[in-house]
């Protein structure tokens, strides 16, 4: 007969001493460390967040009614994951992967940490691959590779989110996975964003993260980490996948109350000293993976508002010196009825054309040149400056140009659609047709290129011009 092991068990117990504000204090786990998941009997759960000479302090991850000073809280010896599945595609979920949409979990194919170490160098490889987010101007003007980070900046309501939710929309028949990051944002707008995905069949490629402004500011803080990743699980397995941080402004504000709460020192406008770190970190993870890796890539699109159009200001002037490029959304453009409010000057993207298609490379070489010289005839215009032949023959090309370059909101244009219209302009025959005669041939255009009949972006150059002259109709 066996006879039953009896052993000593050591624990290390937490005693709170403190809750408030979403965060809680402890005292009696001598050697826990960050990072580490504390749970209590009543379901209570916590994360390790810092560690003071006699104090632990911790983000809330769930509180119940219990918690309270005196209680007790127990080491589980675990990390923060998420439970990753391809089933996720189509849902909405919390930073903690718990279901927002009363449909019941898919079963957990593997668990991917929060927080993770970026791939390293050897494991990349070079931008090479084309995103098509379906907005003119960024496909044409300023291409954003596979593996990239663009950051979408910009004052409030100048149509950054709407610019992310056409990306997205976008790549419906792209073979993209996207991840749909929602921090800080009310009930209202979160609804709202679910209807307009669903409204255009894009749930079925796209998962929804959802952080919202009611909740415990720990969550909001870790839904970004929580995005990236579910995107980084299937980038690992072989996908590729576009993650949009909506947005990065309120991540650095739930961070900086934390870290306030936490009695950190604050430094440059009360933020932490390590907030250039939050956010490398996290976007660093964004990569191309190379074949022995798997081959799949990260694309982030990382959202950041503006006050008063200051871009110098210091959450934006660090995002912009960490990601790929920009992409500056005017609220003057938008006062002046410019949609899609891309502000040339200031947008940039430092990678994307070496991804971007010989083709429409070719056909846009100076496009951009062109038209940042006509904005600037523009002011003299104003002063009824008399121009001579040449000068005004360059002003009519960029009203164009201007006018080929506006698009409504949520309609996503694919780009054999870029490159017929970039023909028909480099042929010179759109030139000099009113705006209801252009509008007329673009719809044309629009039409056509959906059809079986339409040449691949890699065929030869001649047979997109006869490809094109039938459409608009116009003699050899």
């Amino acid at each position: 007969m066996n006879t039953p092991q009896i052993g000593l068990a050591i624990e290390e117990v937490g005693t709170v001493v403190g809750v408030a504000d979403g965060i809680a204090w402890l005292q009696g786990l001598p050697s826990v460390p960050l990072g580490e998941v504390l749970r209590s009997p009543d379901g209570s759960r916590a994360w390790v967040f810092q560690l003071d000479e006699n104090l632990t302090g911790c983000i809330l991850l769930d509180q119940t009614e219990g918690l309270a000073a005196g209680t007790r809280m127990r080491r589980s010896g675990q990390r923060l994951t998420l439970a990753c599945a391809d089933a996720l595609l189509g849902r909405v979920i919390d930073p903690l992967g718990r279901a927002l949409d009363d449909q019941p979990l898919p079963p957990v194919e593997r668990q991917q940490p929060l927080e993770a170490r970026s791939p390293a160098i050897i494991d990349r490889d070079p931008v090479t691959r084309p995103l098509y987010t379906g907005n003119t101007v960024i496909d044409t003007l300023l291409p954003i590779g596979r593996g990239q980070r663009e950051l979408l900046i910009g004052d409030e309501s100048t149509g950054k989110s709407s610019l992310a939710l056409d990306a997205i929309i976008h790549q419906r028949d792209q073979a993209m996975r996207c991840v749909l990051v929602l921090i800080g944002q009310r009930r209202a707008e979160v609804a709202e964003t679910i209807h307009l995905l669903n409204e255009h069949d894009a749930m079925s490629h796209t998962t929804i993260v959802v952080a919202e402004a009611g909740g415990l500011p720990g969550l909001q803080y870790l839904a970004p980490f929580a995005g990236c990743a579910l995107a980084e699980s299937w980038m690992q397995a072989g996908h590729d996948t576009l993650i949009v941080y909506d947005d990065l402004g309120k991540h650095a504000q739930a961070y900086r109350e934390l870290s306030l709460l936490m009695r950190r020192p604050p430094g440059r406008e009360a933020y932490p000293g390590d907030i250039f770190y939050l956010h490398a970190r996290l976007l660093e993870r964004s990569t191309q993976l190379n074949a022995a890796r798997g081959g799949g890539s990260m694309t982030a699109l990382p959202i950041v508002p503006t006050q008063l159009g200051e871009v110098a200001s210091y959450i934006p002037t660090n995002l912009i010196s960490i990601t790929d490029g920009q992409v500056y959304l005017s609220s003057k453009l938008v006062a002046a009825g410019t949609y899609p409010a891309i502000d040339l000057g200031i947008s940039v993207s430092r990678i994307g054309g070496k991804a971007q298609a010989r083709p429409i490379a070719r056909e846009c070489k100076h496009l951009r040149l062109d038209y940042l010289q006509f904005l600037e005839l523009e002011l003299f215009l104003r002063f009824g400056t008399r121009l001579d032949d040449e000068t005004e023959a360059r002003v009519r090309r960029g009203r164009l140009v201007q006018a080929l370059l506006r698009q409504d909101r949520l309609e996503p244009r694919p780009i054999a659609f870029q490159m017929a219209w970039l023909v028909a302009l480099n042929e010179g025959w759109l030139d000099g047709l009113e705006p209801s005669a252009l509008q007329a041939v673009l719809d044309t255009l629009q039409l056509r290129v959906r059809g079986n009949d339409t040449p691949g972006l890699d065929a030869p150059r001649q047979q997109w011009v006869a490809a094109v002259r039938a459409w608009t109709g116009r003699e050899p």
